[in-house]
């Protein structure tokens, strides 16, 4: 195809070449249409990642429909139409995900009360650092490295000279015990 000046009047000729077969016409008239399609989106939904995917979709549509194209026709007035009716869905998608959604306020909280919170945790502490104590070392080494520092297997098993099957029976045994100890726990 000759080179033809870029815009809106070469889209018509680009396009019905590209229905043709015409690949270069086609990735062409994509690469000249992305530009007027932002436009169009960005002024409609003022949401820069939403006006991308608005893009987007119609590039989808048009790819999907453009066998229904009659040159005979302006591509613009076809092209706008496509996209109108995207971003008409993403408008009402984004209406029905608001009315959906809630605002999270950082004002909730797990325990309401500060002195609650600060009770819990001291007391909590101390009731897990007395029932570690309770444990025999194997478990309480155990249950230090994988649960305490979150180490590997492999690296807690490294560290502490026991086997990987060794430390899983011992980690399981040792938080059941630490279970039923905190579990009497005041």
């Amino acid at each position: 195809m000759p080179q033809e000046e870029a815009g809106p009047g070469a889209w018509s000729a680009l396009m019905a070449a590209a229905q043709g077969g015409d690949r270069a016409a086609y990735r062409r008239l994509l690469s000249e249409i992305v530009p007027y399609l932002r436009a169009v989106a960005r002024h409609a939904l003022r949401d820069a990642v939403e006006a991308e995917d608005a893009v987007q979709d119609t590039l989808l549509t048009l790819h999907a429909m453009r066998h229904v194209y009659d040159p005979r026709r302006p591509f613009k007035p076809w092209l706008l139409g496509i996209a109108r009716h995207r971003l008409s869905d993403r408008r009402r998608a984004g209406r029905r995900r608001a009315a959906r959604e809630v605002v999270f306020d950082e004002s909730y909280e797990t325990i309401a009360a500060p002195p609650t919170n600060e009770t819990v945790l001291l007391d909590g502490g101390a009731a897990l650092a007395g029932a570690l104590s309770q444990l025999p070392p194997g478990q309480r080494t155990a249950l230090e490295l994988l649960k305490l520092r979150e180490m590997s297997l492999k690296e807690a098993a490294a560290v502490s000279g026991m086997t990987v099957a060794a430390l899983k029976v011992a980690t399981h045994r040792g938080l059941a015990r630490l279970r039923a100890l905190l579990g009497n726990a005041p």
